[in-house]
């Protein structure tokens, strides 16, 4: 296993485990397009780390993935494809 450590993520060693978390209106299917966005630049996305919560009025949804994060760049990567996307109201 190689650890790699950056000057530009301070505090990061990865790999590592990362939450990424989305925001956006509760169609019925955020949850899958946040999945489907974050399973292009992992391996491998577990079921079980992918969790949604509803807003107070239902409205809107965020969903949280943790995944095994390899590099900054990675990171970058899916939060530039998460802001490109329509659906995506906010990320974090």
């Amino acid at each position: 296993m190689t650890i790699e450590r950056r000057e530009d993520a301070p505090g990061f060693e990865f790999p590592c485990d990362y939450e990424i978390k989305a925001m956006g209106i509760d169609d019925g299917a955020f949850h899958e397009v946040v999945v489907e966005i974050i399973r292009r630049h992992c391996d491998r996305v577990r079921d079980d780390s992918v969790r949604s919560r509803a807003s107070r009025g239902g409205k809107y949804v965020s969903v949280s993935v943790t995944i095994e994060a390899s590099s900054r760049e990675q990171l970058d990567a899916i939060y530039d494809d998460l802001t490109a996307h329509d659906k995506v109201l906010m990320r974090l």
